[in-house]
C-alpha cells in the first residue's frame, strides 16, 4: 500500500480508493497503455504474429520456441505456442501492479507466472518480469524457463511473485470475459446497478442485507471497513479476524490500526482465497494490506469458513503470498464509479467484461495539442504557449535581450520570462495549464509512448522543456524509440552535453537508465563526450560496471583507453570488494538491456567527443 493509506477512510465513500492512488490510477489508465499500442498489438495478435504483438506492447521476448522444444519436448512447446497465440500483451501491461504513492510506474522486481507446463521444479514456466529500477524504462520481458523460487533478483532485493496462472482473464484472449468474475457476484458488481451505472451513496445498504444479496453484503462489508470496524467487516464476508499481536513481534504493534485504515475489500478477499483453493493453488496465504500489517488467511473448520490473523514474517516464510488480484479491487471500477474515467476510455476487453452496456470502448484518448495560457507580465496579461517548437512569448528581440542581460547580472526574471525560464530549466513555477502540458509529455515519455511524444512535437510543443529533475528529452531517450526521436531533437538544437540535476549528460543517463547499446552508439556517433563524470564522480566505464552492463563493454573499453584516470578511485575499490563478495552467488540481475540484434563489438574509435 502506498503512502496515501494515511488518508482517513472517513474522508472517502465506502469502497473507494484513497485520493492519491485514485489520481495515480487515472494517469496510469490514460498514459501507460496508449490507444495506438492497443490497436497495433491487437492487429498483430489477430494476424497470428504474437512476437510482433509483444513488440508493439513493449514486451521483449527472451526465448524461442525451437529451443524450448529442444529442451523440454515438442508437446511443451506446442502448449506454450497455443498460449502465446492468445496472449494479449498490452492487456497484461494494463493489469500489472504499480508503485503508486504519486507514481504511475510498474512495480519493480515482479515476476508474474502466466502458465506452467508441468509440475516439477524443472518444468518451464511462462512468465513476465518487470525491471529492477523504479523509475527506469517500462519495458517488460517474457520468459519461458524453470523458476527457482530461492534465487534472488540481485544482492539487495528478491523477487516478488504475483501468480496469474489462475487469473488468465488478465492476459489470455480466450478468458478475458472472466474478468467479470473477480469484480463481484454474478447478479451485479458491488457499488453498481445491474446495468453497470454507479449507485448513489443513498442507495448503499445501511444494514446487512443477508446472503440473498451478495453484492449488497459486499457493500455492507466495505461500509464497516470504512467505519474502521475491521472485525465486523471481515465477519460480514465470512472471515473470522483475530487482531491479537503475534508473540515478540514488536514491529506489528500498529497493525490493527493500519488494517482498519486500509482500503481493501473483505468480500473480494474471501472470494479470492476460495477461488485459488478450488484451483489447487493452496489453502493458506499471506497478504500485507499495509507495510506494518501482515495477515495469514487460512481455512477455519470443515464448513468452508476462513480466518485471518496477524503474523510475523519469519513464521510464514513458506506460505505463498496472496496475489493482489485476490484482494485488491480493480482500479477500473473505482475510476468509472467516481467519474474519473469513462468506460469508453478503458481497454476494450476490460470494458466488454465489466461494462458491456456502455457501448464500444476505444481506449485512452491521445495527446491534446498545446494551447496558449494567460500570464500576468508587467501589469498586463500576455498569451504564452508553444508554437512551431518554441515557447513563444509576446516580447520583442530587444526586450528579450534586455531581460537576458538583467538575469546575467543577478536580476530576478518575472512574467513571461519567468515562465520560459521555468519551462527550459525545470525550476520555478509554471501556470497550471503549462504544468499539465509538461506532465503529459513526460508521462508519455515515461511509458514509452513514442507516437504520443512525436504527436505533441508535431503540434508545436517546445522540446526544450525539462522536468523537476532537470532532465530534458535527450536524457530520457532510454524510455522511447530513439531512432525516431534523437535526430529530431538534435535538429531542434538540443544540447548533447546538457546536464541534469545529478550532473549527468544524456549519454550517462542512457548507460545508467537502461538505454540499449544501439542508443549509446547513436549518441556517440552524434558526438557525445566520453570524458564526463556525474555528481558521484563516476566515469562512464564505472557506471557500466556498476550496473553490470555487459552489453556496453565496448564503451567501458573506449573510456578507459581515452581517459584511464577518470572517475573515483575509491569507487573502483568498492566495486572490487562487491564483486569478490558476489563471486559465489547467483542472481537474476540481468535486466535485458541489450535489444535482440544489438552489435556487441567495439565502437568506431572516432565516435564520441572527447
Amino acid at each position: 500500500m502506498s503512502a496515501s493509506s494515511e488518508q482517513s477512510l472517513a474522508d472517502l465513500p465506502p469502497g473507494a480508493l484513497h485520493d492519491e492512488d485514485a489520481a495515480a490510477w487515472q494517469r496510469i489508465r490514460r498514459y501507460a497503455v496508449p490507444r495506438w499500442m492497443i490497436e497495433q498489438a491487437t492487429a498483430h495478435r489477430l494476424a497470428g504474429d504474437w512476437r510482433a504483438a509483444c513488440a508493439a506492447a513493449g514486451v521483449e521476448v527472451a526465448f524461442d520456441l525451437p529451443a524450448l522444444a529442444s529442451a523440454y519436448g515438442a508437446a511443451v512447446a506446442a502448449r506454450a505456442e497455443a498460449d502465446l497465440l492468445h496472449l494479449v500483451p498490452e492487456l497484461l501491461r494494463w493489469h500489472l501492479p504499480r508503485v503508486l504513492g504519486g507514481r504511475t510506474v510498474l512495480a519493480p522486481n515482479r515476476r508474474v507466472p502466466l502458465a506452467r507446463y508441468g509440475t516439477g521444479p524443472d518444468a518451464p514456466v511462462l512468465y513476465v518480469s518487470t525491471r529492477a529500477m523504479v523509475d527506469g524504462p517500462q519495458r517488460l520481458r517474457l520468459h519461458c524457463a524453470p523458476v527457482d523460487p530461492e534465487r534472488r533478483r540481485h544482492a539487495y532485493a528478491g523477487w516478488v511473485t504475483e501468480d496469474w496462472t489462475g487469473a488468465r482473464w488478465f492476459w489470455d484472449s480466450r478468458h478475458t470475459a472472466a474478468l467479470r468474475s473477480c469484480a463481484g457476484p454474478d447478479d451485479r458488481i458491488p457499488f453498481f446497478r445491474a446495468d453497470g451505472t454507479p449507485l448513489g451513496e443513498d442507495e448503499l445498504p445501511t444494514a446487512d442485507p443477508g446472503a440473498a444479496d451478495p453484492a449488497g453484503r459486499a457493500e455492507w462489508a466495505a461500509a464497516l471497513q470504512w467505519r474502521r470496524e475491521s472485525v465486523g467487516a471481515f465477519a460480514a464476508a465470512g472471515i473470522a479476524l483475530d487482531l491479537s499481536a503475534p508473540p515478540n513481534a514488536y514491529r506489528w504493534t500498529n497493525a490493527p490500526a493500519a488494517l482498519k485504515g486500509a482500503a481493501l475489500s473483505p468480500a473480494l478477499l474471501a472470494a479470492g482465497v476460495r477461488r485459488l483453493a478450488e484451483a489447487g493453488a493452496g489453502e493458506r496465504f499471506t497478504l500485507a494490506p499495509h507495510w506494518s500489517c501482515l495477515l495469514l488467511v487460512e481455512p477455519d473448520g470443515p464448513d468452508g469458513g476462513l480466518r485471518a490473523r496477524l503474523v510475523d514474517s519469519p513464521d510464514v516464510r513458506d506460505v505463498p503470498r496472496l496475489p493482489d488480484h485476490a484482494w485488491r479491487p480493480l482500479p477500473d471500477l473505482h475510476l468509472v464509479r467516481s467519474g474519473r474515467t469513462a468506460p469508453q476510455e478503458l481497454h476494450p476487453l476490460v470494458a466488454d467484461a465489466l461494462f458491456p452496456g456502455a457501448g464500444p470502448a476505444a481506449g485512452p484518448p491521445g495527446p491534446a495539442a498545446p494551447r496558449p495560457v494567460r500570464v500576468r507580465c508587467v501589469g498586463a496579461w500576455h498569451e504564452v504557449g508553444s508554437r512551431d517548437g518554441v515557447l513563444d512569448i509576446p516580447h520583442t528581440a530587444e526586450e528579450q535581450q534586455r531581460e537576458r542581460a538583467m538575469r546575467a547580472f543577478g536580476g530576478a526574471v518575472a512574467g513571461c520570462f519567468a515562465v520560459r525560464e521555468a519551462w527550459t530549466t525545470g525550476e520555478g513555477r509554471l501556470p497550471r495549464a503549462l504544468r499539465a502540458e509538461r506532465r503529459e509529455l513526460f508521462e508519455r515519455v515515461q511509458h514509452g509512448d513514442t507516437p504520443g511524444v512525436l504527436a505533441l512535437l508535431d503540434a508545436g510543443l517546445d522540446p526544450r522543456v525539462r522536468n523537476g529533475r532537470g532532465q530534458g528529452l535527450l536524457h530520457l531517450l532510454p524510455f522511447v524509440r530513439h531512432e525516431e526521436l534523437l535526430p529530431r531533437l538534435l535538429e531542434a538544437g538540443l544540447d548533447l552535453e546538457q546536464k541534469d540535476d545529478s550532473d549527468r549528460t544524456p549519454l550517462q543517463c542512457a548507460v545508467q537508465n537502461g538505454g540499449t547499446a544501439a542508443l549509446v552508439r547513436a549518441l556517440l556517433a552524434a558526438g557525445a563526450r566520453t570524458d564526463v563524470v556525474d555528481d558521484m564522480e563516476l566515469a562512464l566505464g564505472q557506471v557500466v560496471r556498476r550496473y553490470k552492463r555487459t552489453d556496453l563493454a565496448f564503451l567501458k573499453q573506449l573510456v578507459e583507453e581515452r581517459h584511464p584516470d577518470l572517475g573515483s578511485g575509491e569507487y573502483d575499490e568498492f566495486m572490487d570488494e562487491r564483486e569478490e563478495w558476489e563471486e559465489d552467488r547467483e542472481y537474476d540481475d540481468h535486466d535485458g538491456y541489450a535489444a535482440l540484434g544489438d552489435p556487441t563489438g567495439p565502437v568506431d574509435g572516432r565516435a564520441g567527443g572527447a
